[in-house]
Formats: C-alpha cells, structure tokens, sequence
C-alpha cells in the first residue's frame, strides 16, 4: 500500500495530533514523550511528509507542496487541540 501525503492527509493527520495532545499532556514526561512520538510526530511524518521522496527540486528552491500540507497540518492541529482542550473539564 503506498500512501502519498496530499493536503487531506495532512488535515486528517493534524487533527489527529490536535486531538491527541491535550489528552497525553498531563501525564508523566516518559509517557508524555512516548506519546508525542507516537500521537503526533509519526502522524505528522506519514501523513505530511511521507516516507518517499518525492520529486527533486534545485536548491534554494521551496517545495510549496510540502508548506501547505505542513502549514495544513498545524492550522487543523491547532485549531483541533485548541476545541479540544476548551471542552474538558478542569478537574
């Protein structure tokens, strides 16, 4: 199965992540470090920038594929996380 990273995947991906991270934020820095590999840095890597290379580009040039799937990626992280955290209730 090949997965090519589009700006949808990279959406999915940051809302995953945005979902994710106010949950592991309160726990141990073990599990909180574990988590942020898992929940959001390999999503983040799958889904935005692939395991692939893509097409080279000459140097000094700026992929702008990959800035607007990563710029996908933080606005629906931050705007996930941010809806997320507002919902919970303090303890």
């Amino acid at each position: 199965m090949r997965l090519a990273p589009t700006l949808v995947t990279a959406a999915l991906a940051g809302i995953f992540s945005g979902v994710m991270w106010p949950l592991i934020w309160p726990l141990s820095s073990l599990w909180l470090m574990l988590g942020t590999a898992v929940l959001v840095v390999l999503p983040a890597h799958a889904f935005v920038v692939g395991f692939k290379r893509q097409q080279r580009i000459r140097p000094g040039a700026i992929d702008a594929a990959l800035l607007s799937r990563v710029g996908a990626w933080i606005a629906c992280a931050a705007i996930a996380s941010f809806l997320v955290s507002g919902w919970r209730v303090p303890a």
